[in-house]
């Protein structure tokens, strides 16, 4: 198999992942399975990559494979545990940002980064649901429940800053949003088949959501 281009276009995740690892808790040569096998899934499809395509491209044997991993499911839980603890930090930085325009601007222009990766996203969830259904499972919980946390103190912040509505119920919409969210993810392929995307799905969300919770003053911010 021929190695991955290093001009390919991955999803920031991809590539900025590895600092979300604890050193502690994974050696270099981890990670970097971790993170070449993440780039191969994401430019060929999980199912399509093999163990020994993952061995030829970082030039080890599968014997250092199997040091750190019993086995390719092992690896793609691990992978998915990844991109969860990827999506926290990435909401703990928009949440120090303390100061919900910036909050929301930023958020937006994460969105706008990401609409070229939304390509690949419909094999990968095909791939994932089909063989490794337990750990997308789990993968979904996660990201519900982080989403969720975040949501909820994104919301109150902008409520003290007076720019979300006073009589939202804060814990319901971060439900009811992170909800969208996993269910998009879960039914890409019907999203797809009525000629839309992730990217087209999520900006549509985006924009019903933020008009449903701001106050006035923040409705003349987002205008």
């Amino acid at each position: 198999m021929k190695k991955v281009s290093k001009n390919l276009h991955m999803s920031e995740f991809i590539r900025t992942f590895a600092p979300a690892f604890s050193k502690k808790r994974m050696e270099n040569q981890q990670i970097q399975i971790v993170k070449t096998a993440g780039e191969l899934f994401f430019r060929l499809g999980i199912r399509s990559v093999s163990i020994d395509d993952i061995c030829h491209e970082l030039g080890i044997s599968k014997k250092t494979f199997y040091v750190y991993f019993a086995s390719k499911d092992e690896l793609v839980a691990q992978l998915l545990h990844a991109n969860v603890s990827y999506i926290s930090g990435k909401m703990e930085e928009l949440l120090q940002l303390k100061d919900f325009r910036k909050l929301v601007s930023v958020f937006l222009k994460y969105q706008e980064a990401e609409k070229n990766d939304v390509r690949r996203v419909p094999q990968l969830v095909f791939d994932l649901q089909k063989y490794y259904p337990r750990q997308f499972a789990d993968f979904q919980i996660a990201v519900f429940e982080t989403q969720k946390q975040y949501l909820m103190q994104f919301l109150e912040q902008g409520r003290e800053q007076g720019y979300v509505r006073e009589d939202l119920n804060i814990e319901l919409a971060a439900v009811l949003f992170a909800k969208i969210h996993n269910d998009a993810i879960r039914d890409v392929e019907q999203i797809e088949a009525h000629g839309h995307n992730m990217h087209k799905l999520g900006s549509t969300a985006m924009d019903i959501f933020v008009r449903g919770v701001l106050s006035e003053e923040g409705l003349k911010l987002y205008n």
